[in-house]
């Protein structure tokens, strides 16, 4: 794999150095990006040899040769297919390193090899490599030389492209003086890639990984990976390479199984939703905390004090009070005629057989048990005549089908967690776990998502232990012809839809459209994962990480944060469930100390913020200098001629001007709740390039510039308070 080599280096880094160096390696892009179309096109061929299979006009006993031949066929059809996608990922970056390496002690040009690093491994015809697989262990020196310890490279190349054009070089030298043959460029392609602006996805690193971020990189898949380190250090995007490495050293484990990356937010897996394609990973799942349930996607936040009762642990006492409590609105009492003998079991019998019942099985698949139990109970009432014949009729009665399902409904995970909205039921069963006033923060928060037609991302977990409580909601027969009313003495409303005990309000007076919306699609077994990630790991409840716990309970796991940007403000609870989550699997730590995002200026401002009330903060080391200090500015709202006079607006849209000339890159505007309405309309401004959002929604991301309107609402609206606005300010890299 080498490329021509240059005629000479008189001046290392003169203008005809570059461009001859940039031709060279847009000579090798070429020749990969040939070999790249001769691979897509034997996939293609591939694809159609593939729908050819299966195909057979044979008929009778054949049918296993037949089924047999589709199962081939749709197996390479979607081999093939995954195969041409990437193959045509983006072009860019496709090929974004070069190694030099030294074989033996002389530098001698005949000594030296060329490995080119790229997203994808391609070899030529003669199945010589042209670009190594960033992952494979031959590339693992282009993130580990030092010049102390070189690993064989004497010079490291970074490659810069716009789609399928070459348009710069970075070069690093690990030894003390190159061969005269060897051109060295530029001042170093960290500082260099560091410096460029940020797009509308999130940058990944993969051509600037530092040894220290490759070794989390590539530590043992099993137990449990903690990285740590302040804002800006590459947290998130070594973790996110992690993954990919882990898909591509163990894939049979790791694909067969999945790997579910957890993130703080739906603008966080957005804003990352290209990066693992783009190394050459797209089987992954995402997910932001508001829609790791099935069913559920929301991202409505709940105020920080509601938040934090719904994320402690002392919800699943109450929880486990919910799902086993009778049906809001089920019969008080069983009376019907069966097998000619009159039976009546009272409120106190059914709650002893009810009780009997959840004693060990989850409620919705214990309804053939609770008639059973009914019916035993229903026999000792009775003690007349022939016990079978009794139970026969029993099995039989209509009467008996018809109170079971009002008595015995198949729950809905939701739908339980609904029963709290009734205040009096709510401080019923939390008497003991909440006071008075969190009992009537859960009640109100459900009242209100009854009104919106929406959950909470705390809610989430919520209805995800209940669903484990509860189990699967079974498909139910088609019911039989209805019985007549006297049969049944005691059921408010058959179906288990009546009124919600002791509340004014019943669910069939409350608006359908917004309960349907809580309630549609449904939810199904846990799917468990072989491989964890999660983001933001300080932000998280001890309900949340309870609900994550179920998705990784034979996982590996990393797990990504920094305390000093918690919002969740119980760091003690939190650290008890993620400990749980965790088992006993083994654990290292890998921390990052060095900010590669922030420019020094924006760091210190932060840094200044935050320490006075978080004095132990992991405080980063920024590497950059841009002379530039943040600005403050300040804005009242005044009266116009017009009335209000909009300040807020015209304070944020001016900064926002002067950025736009400063900056060549993104832009965000954060605002807390109380100022959103005002700055709403900048969102996508100059051509996309301004974005607006609330502070939560700005964990992990990063813009060239950031505008922060009234930081001291910031800290009070947002849960973590101070903690949220350091997140706040170290979101601008320049």
């Amino acid at each position: 794999m080498t490329p021509p080599a240059p005629d000479g280096t008189a001046d290392r880094d003169s203008a005809p150095d570059v461009e001859r160096e940039i031709a060279i390696e847009q000579a090798h892009l070429d020749r990969v990006l040939v070999e790249l179309a001769k691979a897509a096109d034997r996939a293609g061929l591939v694809a159609v040899d593939g729908m050819s299979r299966g195909r057979t006009d044979r008929t009778g006993d054949v049918r296993d040769e037949e089924m047999s031949g589709l199962f081939e066929r749709d197996a390479l059809v979607f081999n093939a297919a995954r195969r041409q996608a990437s193959l045509s990922t983006q072009h860019e970056g496709l090929v974004f390193g070069r190694l030099d390496l030294d074989h033996g002690s002389t530098m001698d040009l005949a000594d030296r090899e060329v490995r080119y690093i790229g997203r994808l491994g391609v070899r030529d015809d003669e199945y010589e490599p042209l670009v190594v697989d960033w992952r494979a262990p031959a590339a693992s020196a282009f993130y580990r030389a030092t010049p102390v310890d070189p690993h064989g490279v004497i010079r490291r190349r970074v490659l810069r492209s716009r789609e399928d054009v070459v348009v710069g070089v970075e070069d690093d030298l690990m030894v003390p003086e190159a061969p005269a043959d060897l051109v060295v460029v530029g001042d170093g392609a960290l500082l260099a890639a560091l410096t460029r602006s940020r797009g509308g996805q999130m940058r990944d690193i993969v051509a600037t990984i530092q040894q220290h971020q490759d070794e989390a990189i590539r530590a043992e898949a099993r137990g449990v990976t903690e990285i740590t380190g302040g804002p800006g250090t590459g947290k998130t995007v070594v973790a996110l390479h992690r993954a990919a490495y882990l898909l591509y050293s163990d894939r049979r484990r790791f694909e067969v199984g999945g790997i579910l990356v957890i993130g703080p937010s739906a603008a966080y897996t957005a804003y990352i939703e290209r990066v693992l394609p783009s190394l050459g990973e797209d089987s992954v799942t995402l997910r932001a905390l508001g829609d790791v349930v099935d069913a559920i996607d929301t991202s409505r936040l709940d105020p920080p004090a509601v938040a934090a009762v719904k994320g402690s642990l002392r919800m699943r006492q109450l929880l486990a009070r919910v799902a086993g409590a009778a049906v809001p609105g089920s019969p008080a009492s069983f009376r019907a005629f069966v097998g000619g003998h009159a039976v009546h079991l009272d409120a106190h019998e059914l709650e002893r057989v009810r009780r009997g019942v959840l004693r060990g099985q989850r409620r919705n698949q214990a309804t053939k048990a609770a008639r059973e139990a009914l019916a035993q109970a229903a026999w000792n009432a009775v003690r007349s005549g022939e016990r079978d014949e009794f139970m026969s009729a029993f099995e039989d009665s209509l009467a008996v089908d018809d109170f079971m399902a009002a008595w015995w409904p198949q729950i809905d995970p939701r739908e339980a967690l609904l029963w709290l909205a009734d205040t009096d039921l709510a401080y019923s069963l939390a008497r003991g776990v909440l006071d008075l006033d969190e009992a009537a923060a859960v009640a109100g928060s459900m009242r209100e998502a009854l009104e919106l037609g929406t959950w909470t991302v705390a809610d989430v977990a919520l209805v995800d232990d209940l669903a484990q409580r509860l189990g699967v909601v079974e498909e139910v027969e088609e019911e039989r012809e209805f019985l007549e009313i006297e049969e049944l003495d005691g059921v408010e409303e058959l179906g288990g839809r009546a009124r919600v005990p002791g509340s004014d309000v019943g669910y069939s007076t409350m608006p359908r459209a917004p309960r349907e919306r809580l309630l549609r699609g449904s939810i199904g077994r846990v799917a468990e994962f072989a491989h964890v990630l999660v983001d933001e790991a300080q932000d998280l409840s001890p309900m949340q990480w309870r609900m994550i716990a179920r998705r990784g309970g034979r996982a590996s796991w990393t797990v990504v944060g920094d305390a000093a940007q918690a919002s969740w403000p119980d760091a003690a609870e939190a650290a008890r469930a993620r400990d749980e989550a965790f088992g006993k699997a083994p654990r290292r730590s890998f921390h990052m100390g060095t900010n590669y995002r922030n420019a020094r200026e924006i760091f210190d401002y932060a840094r200044d913020v935050i320490l006075p009330l978080v004095p132990d903060a992991d405080i980063p080391t920024a590497v950059r200098e841009t002379g530039v200090q943040p600005i403050e500015a300040t804005f009242e709202l005044g009266i116009g001629i017009d009335g209000v006079r909009d300040t807020v607006r015209e304070a944020a849209g001016a900064a926002v001007e002067t950025l736009l000339d400063d900056v060549d890159g993104s832009i965000a505007i954060i605002t807390p709740a109380r100022h959103a309405d005002r700055v709403a309309g900048l969102e996508g401004f100059a051509d996309g390039r301004v974005r607006v959002l609330d502070p939560l929604s700005t964990k992990g991301l990063e813009w060239d510039a950031t505008v922060v309107v009234d930081p001291d609402a910031i800290v009070e609206e947002s849960p973590g308070g101070v903690r949220v606005l350091y997140v706040v300010l170290t979101r601008a890299a320049l």
